[in-house]
């Protein structure tokens, strides 16, 4: 077996499928590791069986969802072909998986390797630890969350602004992360989701969307607590590096609306919908603007409006800026 500590949750991990076993390792950055089950809050079981799994007795909630509470039954979850059964018991939520696509999804799923590799980390690990650490108290967040020295930055900001950039940069000068797109929070900290970093121009990694490549994130952390909140936006062509004081309200907002707004979650509001409906236990929808807006009231909030093309960790544009 193997494991990696993602979104706050141990997630153990039986793939009988080789190739399915390297979309996991791809998903998670390399970071899955040979590891006992001690521990796991989260067990995925990726079955070579083709067959799909035995519904009788259960009750249809949905297109291709069914329920026997507390078991869930989800066909072609998120549309990436995998037929997923769901089962708490305790305090670990079980999945097993068996790739069942359709003709024209399986031949999606070839032509667009790049998509189905995301679509495959997403649906059968990260979807189902999110979903479990929503019942905790976590809530899915669009932000990165970097340290240096004493100083820890959520940076906040809809997809395409330059989180990645910036955090790239930190990590170059020596800056730890625990994620580079997605966290699981709480009012207090951020649980880093365990995906690969997603940069423009990086040699040899995988292709990944939007003209970027997927390269490893150096010396991860499973959590770090911020104590301040970037709201980071693009300046326009010849502005300078810009920071300004931002409002509580305005801050959580832009939380908020970062993450419905990224694409890495955009399958993920109706499939944890349809686990909560299905298996009765945790919130039909994550309280994303509660915990949005207790970090916004809690931290000191700044808006950095970055200089186009500008390469400086965050900790840097803010210092240059005279905001630290």
């Amino acid at each position: 077996m193997r494991a990696v500590t993602t979104a706050g949750e141990r997630v153990g991990v039986d793939c009988a499928v080789p190739k399915l076993a390297s979309l996991l390792d791809a998903g998670t950055g390399g970071e899955l590791a040979a590891a006992s089950a001690a521990g796991e809050t989260v067990h995925l079981e990726v079955q070579a069986d083709r067959r799909p799994f035995r519904r009788d007795g259960w009750a249809m909630i949905g297109r291709d969802a069914w329920a026997s509470p507390p078991r869930a039954l989800i066909v072609d979850a998120c549309s990436s072909g995998f037929d997923l059964l769901i089962e708490p018991r305790g305090g670990t939520l079980h999945v097993a998986a068996r790739y069942r696509p359709a003709p024209a999804t399986r031949g999606a799923n070839i032509l667009l390797a790049s998509r189905f590799r995301l679509l495959a980390a997403q649906t059968l690990l990260h979807y189902p630890a999110l979903w479990w650490a929503s019942r905790h108290g976590r809530v899915p967040l669009h932000v990165s969350v970097t340290s240096c020295a004493d100083e820890v930055t959520m940076i906040a900001g809809p997809g395409g602004v330059g989180k990645s950039t910036l955090l790239s940069a930190g990590l170059a000068r020596g800056e730890i992360a625990t994620a580079d797109n997605v966290c699981a929070c709480d009012p207090h900290t951020a649980f880093g989701l365990v995906e690969p970093l997603r940069v423009q121009g990086a040699p040899g990694g995988p292709a990944a969307p939007h003209g970027r490549s997927e390269v490893p994130l150096p010396g991860r952390v499973p959590s770090l607590e911020p104590d301040r909140l970037v709201v980071l936006r693009r300046g326009t062509t010849g502005e300078r590096t810009v920071v300004q004081p931002l409002s509580p309200d305005e801050a959580a907002r832009e939380l908020v609306a970062g993450t419905y707004m990224a694409g890495e979650l955009r399958r993920f509001w109706p499939f944890a919908a349809t686990l909560a409906l299905a298996t009765g236990i945790g919130p039909a929808h994550p309280d994303v603007s509660g915990v949005a807006t207790a970090l916004a009231a809690r931290l000191p909030c700044v808006e950095v409006r970055v200089a186009d093309g500008s390469p400086a960790p965050i900790g840097e544009l803010l210092r240059m800026a005279g905001a630290t």
